[in-house]
């Protein structure tokens, strides 16, 4: 991830490399049912293996569901259960041209609000063609939280945790957000926020903040160095968030976000999609990660407590 090798944590942030370590060894180690994830560079992790090849484009949808799709205009869409499974999981390592760019630096109204799905969910982009899919448990095995943009009718534009393409194919600057619709009547809502977190990287600053503005608490963090730099003007949320002690990260849990390096594809040396993480780090000031924001203790222990979904904007 950008969190430690992007942004922040270091060599364990780095799920691809990681993964390929473990398909060497054959297995994955699991405990007691917990997935061991490996993670990004930048703060982040990679805990199932990749139903398709990682950092690599999407195969085309019409080719993947096997003929063009047409969906209805209420939000019906025609495909089957197997075409939805056919379809690339839009998930932290997946690149899907289909899918939208989305920077904002604020959070719209329809963000205080996180939803689940209840089964795999196909993403259509502005022309309503499936192009991608959400699984309904992520990649650490639990049920993948769907975080709104806006709505238009029966559909819901909703942000995803794919790149649309990387740094390298987009002249050295590619979307660190993306975004994709789905019928509004797939979303079930699980929670209502009252917090979003709010990153100056100029300040190097991480808020937690109420919607109407108000600071709540305020932290130094540590963030991006020059040459690996933490994207900014782009609202993200918090996907995930778990523990790896081959990370460091024994006792606090590295809090995954569905954000990526805008300026590289693997900014730390490894295969982590260029993931952005935050993340506890003893050196938690100045620019100095590989794109991931570092906290001190008190700092991600106030993070740990948001609920997952919660919006992550970034500003210069």
């Amino acid at each position: 991830m950008t969190g430690t090798g992007v942004g922040g944590v270091g060599a364990a942030d780095h799920p691809r490399r990681n993964r390929r370590r473990r398909r060497r060894r054959t297995v994955l180690a699991l405990g007691a049912g917990a997935v061991a994830l490996a993670v990004i560079a930048i703060g982040t992790v990679v805990l199932a293996p990749r139903t398709s090849g990682a950092g690599a484009a999407a195969t085309d949808p019409a080719s993947a569901t096997g003929h063009a799709l047409s969906v209805a205009a209420a939000g019906d869409t025609s495909l089957t259960p197997e075409q939805v499974a056919r379809l690339p999981e839009a998930r932290y390592d997946a690149v899907i041209p289909g899918l939208s760019a989305y920077a904002s630096d604020e959070v719209p109204p329809q963000s205080h609000e996180v939803y689940t799905i209840s089964t795999d969910t196909p993403i259509y982009d502005d022309a309503r063609r499936p192009v991608a899919r959400f699984a309904f448990r992520n990649f650490a095995g639990r049920p993948t939280v769907i975080v709104p943009v806006r709505v238009d009718g029966p559909w819901t534009l909703v942000m995803t945790p794919a790149r649309q393409n990387l740094p390298s194919a987009a002249g050295g600057s590619a979307p660190a957000q993306t975004a994709g619709w789905v019928p509004s009547k797939a979303l079930h809502p699980t929670t209502v926020l009252d917090r979003r977190v709010v990153i100056s990287t100029g300040r190097q600053t991480l808020s937690i903040e109420d919607f109407s503005g108000t600071v709540v608490a305020s932290f130094s963090v540590a963030v991006g160095a020059p040459g690996t730099p933490t994207p900014t003007g782009v609202t993200g949320y918090l996907q995930e968030r778990y523990l790896d002690p081959r990370q460091g990260q024994s006792t606090h849990p590295i809090q995954l976000t569905s954000l990526h390096s805008s300026t590289r594809d693997e900014p730390y040396q490894g295969e982590d999609g260029g993931l952005i993480g935050i993340h506890y780090f003893a050196t938690s000031t100045g620019n100095v990660s590989h794109g991931c924001i570092r906290l001190p203790e008190q700092a991600i222990v106030a993070v740990d407590a948001l609920p997952l979904g919660t919006s992550v904007t970034i500003m210069p």
